[in-house]
C-alpha cells in the first residue's frame, strides 16, 4: 500500500487547482481560543451568535476527527484582472463575490483532492472545511505557513498578497510541517487608516459591529444611523483594508478561474429599487450575493443613496 506524502499532496492539490498548500501539526488552540473568548466578551461578533457555539470543536480538531494528527491548509487566488469603476453613483460589491460562489468551486475541488488520496491509501480519513464549520481556519492558514495574519486580520501571503480564500482538509495523516511565515506587516497601519468606520478597533482585532462586510452581508437588522455615510458606496461587502495594503499592491497575482470573474460587480440604485425577487434568485443563483437576499440589498442601497 502507497502512503501518501507532502510530495503528492502538493502535486494532487495543484494539479486540482489550488495555488497554496501546507500541512500544520493537529493540535489544540489554546492561546487562539482564549484570544476567540476575549474577542466574543467584547461582543464584537455583533449577530454571528454561530461563534459562541462548538468552541470545543474549534480548539481541538479531535473532537471533529478523532484520529486527527494534520491539518492541510489550502489557498485558493480569487484576484481577477479587473477593477473597480469611480462612478460615484455605483454600489460596489466586494471582489470575493463577482462570480461564482467560491464553496460550491472549493468544495468541488476538495472532494477531487481527498477522493484521490483515499484512493491512494484507503486508510487516509478526512474532514474538510471551508469557512462553514466550527474550525478556525485563518489560525490553521498561519501554522501551515500559507502566510501571516494581517492587522486587518486577513492573511497575507509574500508571493501573491492576500486574495485568496481559504480550505482545510482534518486528516488522520502525519506529514512533514510547514514552517511558520513572519508577521511582515511591520509598523504599517494602512488598513487600520483607511477603515471608514473604525472597524479595525486595534491591530489583528475587528469590531464586526463597525464592519462594512458585516453589516452589508450578516446583519439581518437595521444598519446603525451611526455609520450613515462611512460605507463609501459598498453594497455587498468591503475590500478597503485589502486594497489599501502594499503586500497587494505589490503583487498582481490573478486567477485563471474565469468562474471568479465579474458578472456584474456593481449597481445603481434604481438596478436594485427595481429588482424583482425572480430576477434576483435567478442572477444570483449561484453567487455569494444571494446571502443578503434582496431585501438585504435593497435595504443597503438606501442606506448608501437615499
Amino acid at each position: 500500500m502507497k502512503k501518501i506524502s507532502n510530495e503528492i499532496v502538493i502535486a494532487k492539490a495543484r494539479s486540482i487547482g489550488f495555488d497554496l498548500i501546507g500541512f500544520a501539526k493537529a493540535v489544540e488552540l489554546t492561546e487562539e481560543i482564549d484570544k476567540l473568548k476575549l474577542w466574543l466578551e467584547k461582543k464584537y461578533q455583533a449577530g454571528m451568535n454561530y461563534m459562541e457555539r462548538n468552541i470545543h470543536k474549534r480548539k481541538n480538531p479531535k473532537e471533529i476527527l478523532p484520529d486527527a494528527k494534520s491539518i492541510i491548509s489550502l489557498g485558493l487566488i480569487y484576484n481577477t484582472p479587473f477593477d473597480h469603476s469611480n462612478n460615484n453613483e455605483l454600489g460596489k460589491v466586494s471582489r470575493y463575490a463577482w462570480g461564482k460562489d467560491y464553496h460550491l468551486i472549493i468544495w468541488e475541488k476538495l472532494d477531487l483532492l481527498e477522493n484521490e488520496l483515499k484512493s491512494i491509501d484507503p486508510n487516509f480519513k478526512s474532514v474538510s472545511y471551508v469557512d462553514t464549520g466550527p474550525v478556525m481556519d485563518k489560525v490553521w492558514a498561519v501554522k501551515a505557513g500559507l502566510g501571516w495574519m494581517g492587522k486587518h486580520t486577513n492573511i497575507i501571503n509574500r508571493e501573491i498578497g492576500s486574495w485568496f480564500f481559504i480550505a482545510n482538509i482534518i486528516c488522520n495523516y502525519e506529514f512533514e510541517y510547514s514552517f511558520t511565515i513572519p508577521d511582515y506587516c511591520g509598523d504599517c497601519t494602512a488598513c487600520i487608516d483607511a477603515c471608514p468606520t473604525d472597524a479595525i478597533v486595534q491591530p489583528y482585532v475587528v469590531d464586526s459591529n463597525k464592519c462594512i462586510s458585516y453589516q452589508t452581508i450578516e446583519n439581518k437588522k437595521e444598519i446603525p444611523v451611526e455609520l450613515k455615510g462611512k460605507f463609501e458606496n459598498w453594497l455587498f461587502g468591503c475590500d478597503i483594508c485589502q486594497e489599501v495594503c502594499p503586500w497587494n499592491k505589490k503583487f498582481s497575482i490573478k486567477t485563471s478561474l474565469t468562474d471568479f470573474y465579474p458578472r456584474q460587480k456593481e449597481f445603481t440604485y434604481s438596478e436594485i429599487m427595481q429588482m424583482d425577487e425572480e430576477t434576483f434568485k435567478n442572477d444570483f443563483a449561484d453567487s455569494p450575493v444571494k446571502r443578503t437576499k434582496l431585501s438585504g440589498l435593497k435595504r443597503n442601497a438606501k442606506f448608501i443613496f437615499e
